[in-house]
């Protein structure tokens, strides 16, 4: 039934993501071949700490597709960081893939917030701060969104020098909707409605052949493991 690749959100990893919540588990008796990748700077691919590294990170992405799938296109999912990494490879390269998962992405692909991701850096270099100096960062005085990805980030493994270079990394430009039209594959966004990505329909349209999946109640972190986002990827990928 084809092989899935699957790309975890920022200070995820392949293991953390979609092998804890037994997502893999539900691909593989569903026939599908799964492909885990690990982005650079999470899991265990290389955690530099240099921005300037972390310019193109559909590399291992192709890498990945390229060696387990070399002459078929593949079905994707993607959460966060791991979906704007698939948009960009599915902008690059259309022809590698057959049908594609955008979770946790929606209104911030097309408003980018760019203040919002140096308030979650400034976070970030103040928990290393503290870290240097031994001392505790003080939480309440980050915004709730930077305050949960600084805690996102010192989950077990994580390196947050590295996660906070991701963030850093130069930008790459904003997406373009001529750019997004190229994608004719099948498209599904899913999206929580309590997620600050929240909504996900004017994304979805600006696909030649996209929908969007609204899950309620559920927040960005919560949505790789909420049962509607199982529920409606594997019918997207008619994995049932």
């Amino acid at each position: 039934m084809g092989s899935v690749l699957l790309v975890h959100g920022w200070g995820g990893a392949f293991s953390t993501t979609w092998q804890r919540s037994g997502f893999t588990a539900l691909l593989t008796d569903a026939g599908k071949h799964v492909i885990g990748v690990d982005l650079l700077g999470h899991g265990e691919a290389p955690k530099p700490h240099d921005p300037e590294l972390y310019t193109d990170l559909t590399e291992r992405v192709f890498d990945a597709i390229d060696a387990e799938s070399p002459d078929e296109p593949v079905e994707a999912v993607g959460f966060s960081l791991g979906a704007l990494t698939l948009l960009r490879a599915a902008i690059a390269r259309p022809e590698r893939f057959s049908r594609i998962v955008f979770a946790g992405i929606g209104q911030n692909v097309i408003e980018r917030d760019h203040a919002g991701a140096t308030r979650i850096v400034e976070g970030l270099e103040q928990v290393i701060a503290a870290e240097d100096s031994h001392t505790a960062p003080d939480l309440d005085e980050m915004d709730q969104i930077a305050r949960l990805f600084v805690q996102y980030a010192q989950q077990p493994g994580n390196d947050i020098r590295a996660l906070a270079a991701v963030i850093r990394q130069p930008a790459t430009g904003d997406f373009e909707p001529v750019d997004l039209a190229t994608i004719t594959c099948p498209v599904l966004v899913v999206v929580g409605d309590l997620d600050f990505a929240h909504p996900g329909d004017k994304l979805a349209s600006l696909f030649p052949a996209g929908r969007c999946e609204t899950l309620k109640n559920v927040d960005h972190f919560a949505t790789p493991e909420a049962f509607g986002f199982f529920d409606a990827t594997l019918e997207f990928l008619d994995a049932f």
